[in-house]
């Protein structure tokens, strides 16, 4: 959800955050897990895009936004 918030391809993801795109398909389709490190690498480059993850603690369940 948050790739498609930023209109940014796997590709153009795995190239930003240094995954390989098999990692973040897999991750994304649920077919595999992420090693924490790669996830924050993902994680990390999807808010210097200007995403925001939303807790699900915060009421609604999780999820994320666009920064202001």
């Amino acid at each position: 959800m948050a790739r498609a918030a930023l209109g940014i391809s796997v590709r153009e993801l795995a190239q930003t955050s240094g995954v390989a795109e098999s990692t973040i398909l897999r991750f994304e389709t649920g077919r595999g897990g992420i090693l924490a490190a790669n996830l924050d690498k993902v994680q990390t480059t999807l808010e210097d895009g200007g995403v925001i993850f939303i807790s699900a603690d915060a009421g609604g369940g999780p999820g994320v936004r666009l920064a202001e």
